[in-house]
């Protein structure tokens, strides 16, 4: 808000520079509820306060934790409702999924790289330049 009481507009555009989140992005939060909005402009345009810079920073803070949008926005209606329980009992559930995401993540990328680590032993000469791969392609002889 600015002085006495009189509060600052902006449009999507600005809280975008002020943010450095991308216009897009901004639009699909306020889509899903997530940004608090002043309403539109005489010319349609979304207009929003300093309220917004702050639901932008727990939105960015969530999703640097790993939460998905629709995790976000389940929170978001809970928090929204009114109820006098914190909402951090609710946050700490869905950390607690993420985590069990982010674990399984973590489990596929460590298979990846041993996938990589098996194909690089079978592979060693020719990925060393000793062999060549089209020595198995049937479409391609080498000295034919």
């Amino acid at each position: 808000m600015g002085d006495a009481g009189t509060v600052t507009k902006m449009t999507i555009g600005t809280l975008s520079r002020r943010t450095g989140v991308p216009v897009k992005a901004l639009r699909e939060y306020e889509d899903l509820g997530l940004i608090y909005t002043i309403g539109r402009s005489p010319g349609n345009y979304r207009l929003f306060d300093d309220d917004a810079l702050w639901c932008v920073a727990v939105v960015g803070t969530l999703r640097q934790l790993g939460l998905t949008l629709a995790e976000i926005q389940q929170l978001a209606g809970t928090y929204m409702q009114g109820s006098k329980d914190p909402i951090g009992p609710a946050l700490a559930r869905v950390l607690r999924v993420v985590r069990a995401r982010s674990r399984d993540r973590i489990a596929e990328l460590q298979h990846l790289l041993m996938r990589i680590d098996d194909f690089e032993a079978t592979h060693h000469d020719e990925l060393s330049g000793a062999a060549d791969f089209r020595a198995t392609d049937p479409h391609h002889q080498i000295g034919a």
